[in-house]
């Protein structure tokens, strides 16, 4: 806690301080800024109250030098300032500080001395040393703790020899913080390359009655800087049984360096239990070093089926084209978490030589094997493989069928449309004919009118359900030939295909809404249709016709919905001729809105509209004729929101 102490409370302070305007370590010269030093040390020395004194203390940190360091001292003291004395105090490049906070620790008890040791610690004056050791026998239970703390982050000979000899001598409650000191000190010789004087340390504590936390550490800490020889600790930690400690070699297995330790480590994994293994196999993984390949391959081929499975995955990091074989046979398990896991890192292993590799394979791949690559070339998009893949269009095997009918969907261009629609003819299974159909669409919609030629078979085929299949497939294409397969559809001898293709066409708005031709034939279906639901979908699919079209005019949209007025029985259409005509400012529209707003069903839309209407300048309409449009709704409108803009737009008359 109090190192946690130390560290927030200076986070704090630094971000607070660099929150000063940036400006002010550009603008200030020397001068400047030994001015503003002065004015700030007059006021940590005035009589000011506390809490003025505060934040010039803290200003000191970016403009102090050893001048201020006298006034900041006798701050030391003060319950109330001394931690802001010591944020500056900290952050003073003038050895004077250092000998201010010495000074201060005979000076100050408990809290404060804490403080003051806490920021020794902070400024690593190795001239505090002496005294340090001699804080911690200290009585005082946080001052000890305090002092180990900071001798470790001072270092050197002195500072962890007296640590050590304090390990096993301090109190319960102060030991886990001369463990913490001994870390600390073992760290500082580690980064100055004194890796013997820091194994002393890191075995010291692990060895030492300390809290588990700190075993663990020193334990981490010692098998780091032994290098590669502390592979035997290592691999001591990850045998044993206490989880903790399985934990900690885990996180080591992960930093520890060398290709030596890679190898070792693999050859370690076959003699764990198993259910530790998938866990070093992640932890090897996570190495990043090429020479963990082989072990990962290995286990991907060999290992128990939670091995394997950690291997597969492990390898889309790793993997190159000689993973390739490994990874297709576990794609090809009948343990479909395997299988899954495999192919999910084939479709990631980047590279066209994988691509190629995959392609390469397909001519004499059989089984299961061929099946998996049909769907890798999808999952990978290897456009080049189309040719490939629909050779298996025609396999008596209906899962290789079947992958490639979807493979195709994906990667699939006009060039094997044909190939499709001669497989649907055949096929009497409801499953694949619906595959074959998602595949036709998806291709036709990405081919456009280059589709047509290869679909107009399915139109002619003997069996309704393939024409069904032709009429979404059309749709997909767009273009005139394609509208005009549809509408022949309508007049089929089967029912169901007369249905559907009504179905089909009152929907074409919605991927061609300029295409005047679907246009039409919705407006004639709408007035004339064999059946009444073929009329509304007829009506509907012509107003979504109008709506959409973006060339035709305001007077040509509300014309037409005037021409469609007497059909407009049920709510569903009239919302729709509402929606046609908010996008068609014109008189006719203000008078047709009028009209439809007098439908209680559909009358809040078509307030909407007029209130809408009325923000454009309407075509052919007076001032008085919207007046009178926005008075009529601000009258009998149910909805506050639409009775405010209602009134916005009268002001404007």
């Amino acid at each position: 806690m109090m190192k946690l102490n130390v560290t927030l409370r200076t986070l704090v302070s630094l971000m607070m301080i660099a929150a000063l305007p940036l400006a002010t370590w550009a603008a200030d010269d020397a001068a400047a800024r030994k001015e503003k030093e002065q004015s700030l040390i007059k006021i940590i020395e005035s009589n000011a109250p506390p809490q003025d004194k505060a934040i010039p203390c803290k200003q000191l940190a970016i403009y102090g030098s050893k001048d201020a360091v006298p006034a900041l001292a006798a701050l030391l003291p003060d319950a109330n300032l001394s931690s802001w004395a010591r944020i500056a105090l900290e952050a003073i490049p003038d050895p004077a500080a250092d000998a201010a906070l010495r000074d201060a620790m005979g000076k100050v008890k408990g809290r404060l001395l804490v403080g003051v040791i806490n920021s020794i610690g902070v400024r690593k004056d190795a001239g505090s040393v002496e005294i340090l050791i001699s804080r911690l026998s200290d009585t005082d239970a946080d001052v000890a703790s305090a002092a180990a703390v900071a001798l470790g982050h001072i270092g050197g000979d002195a500072a962890a020899k007296a640590l050590q000899q304090s390990l096993n001598n301090a109190p319960d409650h102060v030991r886990n913080f001369t463990a913490e000191g001994c870390i600390l000190a073992a760290e500082q010789y580690l980064a100055v390359g004194k890796a013997f004087d820091a194994i002393r340390l890191y075995d010291a504590v692990r060895k030492a009655n300390v809290p588990k936390q700190k075993m663990l550490e020193g334990t981490r800490g010692a098998i780091l800087a032994r290098g590669a020889e502390g592979f035997d600790l290592l691999a001591e930690q990850l045998k044993s049984d206490d989880q903790a400690r399985v934990g900690i070699g885990l996180r080591t297995a992960r930093e520890l360096s060398g290709k030596q330790v890679t190898e070792s480590l693999a050859s370690l994994l076959a003699g764990l239990p198993a259910e530790r293994q998938p866990m070093l196999l992640l932890a090897i993984a996570d190495r990043s070093d090429p020479a963990v390949q082989p072990a990962i391959v290995n286990a991907a081929n060999n290992g128990s089926k939670e091995v394997r499975m950690a291997a597969v995955r492990a390898l889309d990091r790793f993997g190159g084209v000689s993973s390739v074989p490994v990874l297709l046979e576990a794609a090809g398990s009948d343990d479909a978490g395997l299988a899954e896991a495999a192919k999910t890192t084939l479709s990631r292993l980047s590279g066209s030589e994988i691509d190629s590799d995959l392609l390469e394979r397909i001519p004499q791949a059989t089984g299961k094997t061929r099946k998996t690559l049909f769907e890798l070339a999808a999952m990978r998009r290897i456009e080049t493989a189309t040719t490939a893949v629909a050779t298996g269009l025609e396999d008596t095997d209906a899962g290789i069928r079947g992958a490639a009918v979807q493979a195709l969907g994906v990667i699939g261009t006009d060039q094997q449309l044909a190939g499709l629609v001669s497989v649907l003819g055949k096929t009497q299974n409801a499953a694949e004919r619906g595959n074959i159909e998602r595949s036709l669409v998806a291709i036709s919609k990405r081919s456009g009118e280059k589709s047509i030629a290869a679909l107009n078979p399915l139109m002619q085929s003997g069996t309704a359900e393939v024409r069904v299949v032709g009429l979404h497939a059309m749709a997909a294409a767009g273009g005139p030939q394609a509208l005009a397969a549809v509408q022949s559809g309508i007049n089929d001898k089967e029912e169901m295909v007369q249905d559907e293709a009504v179905r089909t066409l009152s929907t074409w708005p919605n991927n061609w809404p300029e295409d005047a031709a679907a246009g039409e034939a919705l407006a004639t279906l709408a007035k004339s249709g064999k059946k009444m639901n073929h009329q509304v979908l007829g009506l509907r699919g012509y107003l979504q016709y109008l709506q959409g079209n973006t060339k035709l005019g305001g007077d040509g949209k509300s014309t037409r919905v005037g021409e469609l007025m007497p059909l407009l029985n049920r709510p569903e259409e009239k919302r729709l001729a509402i929606a046609a005509l908010g996008g068609a400012p014109t008189a006719r529209s203000l008078e047709l809105l009028t009209a439809l707003a007098a439908d209680t069903a559909v009358s809040e839309d078509a307030y909407s509209s007029l209130v809408a209407l009325a923000d454009k300048e309407i075509k052919g309409a007076s001032k008085e004729q919207v007046r009178s449009a926005l008075l009529m709704v601000k009258d009998k409108t149910k909805n506050d929101r639409t009775r405010n803009r209602a009134n916005e737009a009268l002001k404007k008359f």
